[in-house]
């Protein structure tokens, strides 16, 4: 075997999965209340203790996503001045779907961000709030995406003894319980929609440090 195709090999084995869902959310407040119902008898005694402290994880990110030839590939940043690099391929469709993804922290946002802009192009940043959820394997996210709304992501985290279908079979039935109706879902990513509308975003979020670049990074690149 190559170097090269042992890197390929290497590279695929260590993708993660999960099944994806996304919808849009009618009622943000009724939709927190069912996640938590849903997420505290779930949980064994020590995550219900700790469940009793934060019934959600808040979170702040900002997405920016760079032009790659397939998947997508973005780079979140948090307030902690730290961020996560995440390559993932997923079909654009609506309803349950596997996702395969790649996650490397990194300590120097600023850099990678400098580095990849220069090599691949800015697409577009997506900047939101998020309230997380544990649900059993699943995560559900609440997010209020900036020039959007307000949205449900499930993310079905499947073992290496699942198949899609397991996780199908628990997001529909999540969806149920959280009364997500099929007309609510949406296919592709917040950056589809953004990008949509014409609102590629900005760098900056609301307690997110805005990165060190140029102005021009705050725009869509050509092509894609």
């Amino acid at each position: 075997m190559t170097s090269r195709s042992a890197a390929n090999g290497l590279g695929a084995a260590a993708m993660r999965r999960n099944v994806e869902v996304k919808a849009r959310l009618r009622a943000l407040a009724a939709a927190r209340g069912a996640a938590e119902r849903l997420g505290g008898p779930a949980r064994a005694q020590a995550q219900a203790q700790a469940q009793a402290q934060a019934q959600a994880q808040a979170l702040v990110q900002a997405d920016t996503f760079f032009h790659v030839p397939r998947g997508r590939l973005k780079l979140r940043r948090t307030p902690d001045g730290r961020g996560e690099l995440i390559f993932y391929e997923r079909p654009d469709a609506a309803g349950p779907k596997l996702s395969r993804f790649t996650v490397t922290p990194t300590d120097d946002p600023d850099g990678l961000e400098a580095v990849l802009a220069q090599a691949l192009g800015v697409l577009g940043v997506v900047r939101k709030e998020r309230l997380l959820y544990l649900v059993g394997q699943t995560r559900v996210h609440l997010d209020s995406v900036e020039g959007l709304g307000d949205f449900l992501e499930l993310e079905v985290v499947l073992t290496e003894e699942q198949t899609a279908e397991d996780g199908e079979r628990v997001a529909r039935q999540l969806m149920k319980e959280l009364g997500i109706e099929e007309e609510d879902l949406i296919s592709g990513a917040y950056l589809d929609l953004l990008l949509a509308k014409g609102e590629p975003g900005s760098p900056g979020l609301a307690g997110v440090p805005a990165p060190g670049a140029e102005p021009p990074h705050c725009h869509p690149s050509p092509g894609l």
